[in-house]
């Protein structure tokens, strides 16, 4: 069975695109490549759940465990219910640190939810 063939790519001109031909960055092209494709801002976003231990800090990152990151919300399963009391009087200070630095792709909401299986 033939594969449909796919129109052939038209190379943007030189004059329109000023680092045709020039080495570039594999990060930088992969950072616009995303934020051309409107996935720049969800990616920064899901970036607090690799970084949790670190901004949160071990005490909290024990009992914790991020879940996901959807439209800004991120979703965090939390041990027990004391420490779910403590985080909720955390948020603030919580969304600080989740937030700092970031330009897009900031976390607006934290919900805690019973189990960090």
């Amino acid at each position: 069975m033939t594969q449909p063939k796919k129109p052939p790519r038209t190379p943007v001109p030189a004059s329109l695109d000023p680092r045709a031909g020039k080495p570039q960055l594999v990060g930088d092209l992969l950072s616009r490549v995303l934020n051309r494709k409107g996935l720049g801002a969800k990616l920064e976003a899901a970036s607090v759940i690799t970084e949790w231990a670190s901004l949160v800090g071990p005490q909290i990152a024990a009992v914790t465990r991020p879940q996901r990151v959807s439209e800004g919300v991120l979703f965090v399963g939390v041990a027990n219910s004391p420490w779910m009391m403590e985080l909720n009087l955390m948020k603030a200070e919580l969304m600080r640190r989740l937030n700092a630095g970031k330009r897009e792709g900031r976390i607006r909401q934290i919900v805690f939810v019973m189990g960090n299986d």
